[in-house]
């Protein structure tokens, strides 16, 4: 028997004997990219059932560490307590989170999508709270006052921002709302509405352009004054190329974590294994960005074979 027909027929091996249920949850940002490798994974191995359900990076950690799922998706970096009551994380993919605003606004044609924003004015808005219009933060007249959205469930996005703002969740001013997508619609719903949003919430995940309604604000990174074509986000495939030529910082680029209360185990730890292997040729049609190869043979090192 060839190599090529000896792996073929230990996988097919594998696949009869593989079986259990997988309970998954947590971070809104990690729940489509879990989905698709979820329905991938069972379709090679019809005798598994994955569950996966989103509500946050906090609910994610929180039920790995109670035990009530096999995997938490955390979407923000393991605290040291967290640590210390057994979480055993392992990054799997890398994400971003992008400032969305209406589409609608009218700064956007007042100067706004030359001169972009730039970070201090998001400080301003989130972390100090000061008030402000439009017609402010674009150099132009027009009066509206900025609308200032948050997250109000503990998230990984909303952590990831305020880190990149130099604070920390409780930190964010602004009206709470519910989820990823929950604080796009309140985006969308508002004219003079900013948030923020993880990538595959911000962008369609079939277009590639902004969700209809909003857009991701412009942004300019690097305080010169104006929007230089490195810092155009107007398409997810070019937000892509602008983390991964490392033009969008990070925070608010982050790595995605899959936690498991003192590791991975039984059939949750094939999945997990899986992930890091055939699952990974899934990450850039999902629209998501691979980590690097050191990264990704570490967390394989970590997880074991």
């Amino acid at each position: 028997m060839g190599e090529k027909a000896a792996i073929a027929g230990e996988k097919n091996l594998r696949a009869r004997d593989l079986k259990g249920n997988v309970r998954i949850s947590g971070a809104w940002a990690l729940y489509p990219m879990v989905v698709q490798w979820g329905e991938e994974f069972m379709k090679q191995y019809p005798q598994v059932r994955i569950d996966v359900s989103a509500g946050g990076a906090g609910k994610g950690m929180a039920d790995a560490l109670a035990g009530f799922v096999d995997i938490g998706m955390v979407s923000r970096e393991i605290r040291k307590e967290e640590l210390d009551q057994g979480a055993f994380a392992i990054p799997v993919v890398k994400d971003a989170v992008f400032p969305t605003m209406n589409a609608l606004n009218p700064a956007l044609q007042k100067g706004l999508m030359k001169k972009g924003i730039r970070r201090e004015a998001f400080v301003a808005l989130w972390i100090k709270k000061e008030k402000a219009t439009w017609g402010d933060i674009s150099g132009s007249s027009v009066r509206d006052e900025v609308a200032v959205y948050t997250r109000s469930d503990s998230c990984g996005a909303a952590e990831t921002w305020a880190a990149y703002l130099g604070g920390k969740q409780e930190d964010l001013g602004g009206v709470g709302v519910y989820g990823d997508p929950g604080l796009a619609d309140a985006v969308k719903r508002d004219v003079s509405g900013i948030g923020y949003n993880n990538l595959n919430y911000a962008y369609d995940m079939s277009t590639g352009r902004p969700v209809e309604g909003i857009i991701v604000a412009p942004i300019d990174m690097n305080g010169n004054g104006k929007l230089d074509p490195g810092e155009d986000l107007s398409t997810k495939e070019k937000a892509i190329k602008a983390i991964q030529k490392g033009v969008y910082p990070s925070p608010p680029v982050r790595d995605l974590y899959l936690v498991g209360k003192g590791g991975f185990k039984g059939t949750a730890g094939e999945f997990v294994r899986w992930i890091l292997t055939e699952g990974q040729s899934l990450v850039a049609e999902a629209g998501y960005v691979r980590l690097s190869v050191k990264s990704l043979e570490e967390s394989r090192a970590k997880v074991g074979k």
